[in-house]
């Protein structure tokens, strides 16, 4: 993995075809009506990674969410690799602290209706879209701490495995099945979002994504990327003890 003092991304892969990179959370892929007044987005610097030549995304990351990002150094592996996203053939892991004891596994089988443009909207008429999540549960702990009232609070780390790409999916998905990830101040749980960014001293949301297995667009063999979380992420796993490793 390679970093440069003057770019956020770090260089996973690299070949003819594909460059993917580690993306920090808080940094948007590009260019986005919604925040008109951003200057920095991970498709300039992922430019600036490829000799100054233009990249083209074949995926999206939330601006919150930290990990793995997939830029195609073509417009025709952009058009092969976007296909293979949009049906389905890539498989994508993921990492999230969610509060409670979540099962052991499981699969969310949860349509979800389609976002409006505005935010602030809950249009009824707006479309349900099927929406599958499988998880698997990693660790727990529990800590001494109040926060809604119980004397102790309790969290668990799940590896999560979309089968579908809606917007929002992870975050949604496990708020309905009241595990919401940490720092997520759409969906989540404000108390506990606050306890952590007065622990560990910053906000972040808890999810990152740490893999992607695919076709290789240009020669179709198997592909499989993988990274770890940002140091802020992992800090944050502390509260699991010797269960995570850190180093």
């Amino acid at each position: 993995m390679t970093q440069s003092a003057d770019n956020p991304l770090i260089e996973i892969h690299r070949d003819d075809w594909l460059l993917a990179v580690h993306k920090p959370a808080g940094l948007l892929v590009h260019r986005s009506p919604i925040d008109r007044h951003e200057t920095e987005f991970a498709l300039q610097y992922a430019r600036g990674l490829n000799g100054g030549e233009h990249v083209y995304p074949v995926h999206r990351l939330d601006r919150p969410t930290s990990g793995l990002l997939v830029f195609a150094r073509d417009p025709h592996t952009a058009s092969v690799l976007g296909k293979a996203w949009m049906a389905g053939e890539v498989s994508k892991t993921y990492l999230a602290l969610v509060r409670g004891w979540a099962p052991e596994q499981g699969v969310i089988d949860h349509p979800l209706r389609e976002h409006a443009t505005d935010r602030r909207s809950k249009d009824e008429s707006l479309p349900l879209r099927d929406a599958t999540t499988r998880y698997e549960r990693l660790a727990t702990t529990e800590i001494a701490v109040e926060i809604e009232g119980y004397p102790s609070s309790r969290y668990s780390l799940v590896q999560l495995f979309p089968q579908t790409g809606r917007k929002h999916q992870l975050r949604r998905h496990m708020q309905h099945i009241s595990h919401p990830i940490i720092g997520d101040t759409n969906y989540g749980r404000t108390r506990h979002n606050h306890y952590f960014a007065e622990r560990f001293g910053y906000s972040r949301l808890m999810l990152a994504a740490t893999g992607v297995t695919f076709a290789h667009p240009a020669t179709g063999a198997p592909l499989m990327l993988r990274c770890a979380p940002e140091p802020s992420f992992m800090q944050m796993l502390s509260i699991f003890g010797e269960q995570v490793p850190l180093g």
